[in-house]
């Protein structure tokens, strides 16, 4: 069933100036009493390797990873693409804590009952 009031963000890009969007785009939203998830698909995962997100910071803009977690600590669940981890060869790379592998039916579901979702 399609929640009206709720917003999927789905992050295919490393770039480090995509980075940023979709988390606070997903604060902003939860701020807003919208339900906000994130997804990170195909090459958006880089960022997600431990170590990476850290290094990334844009002008006046916190860290990425200082973003990522207050993104957690609001309630925001992060998603990340197994079959993308596959793609990528990493099986065994460890990921920022918080986040959730799950499979790519996930993907769809969380299409399906949102009711709108933003692609980055």
């Amino acid at each position: 069933m399609k929640d009206k009031n709720s917003i999927l963000y789905v992050q295919t890009s490393d770039a480090p100036e995509r980075q940023y969007s979709p988390l606070v785009l997903a604060q902003t939203a939860k701020a807003m009493d919208i339900e906000a998830k994130v997804y990170y698909l195909g090459q958006g995962l880089k960022t997600l390797r431990l170590g990476q997100a850290e290094k990334i910071k844009l002008g006046s803009f916190p860290t990425v990873l200082e973003m990522i977690n207050k993104t957690l600590e609001m309630g925001i669940e992060i998603y990340v693409c197994e079959a993308s981890k596959q793609m990528l060869g990493w099986e065994t790379v460890e990921l920022l804590p918080g986040t959730k592998v799950v499979g790519a039916g996930t993907l769809n579901d969380l299409v399906l009952e949102s009711g709108a979702t933003m692609w980055f």
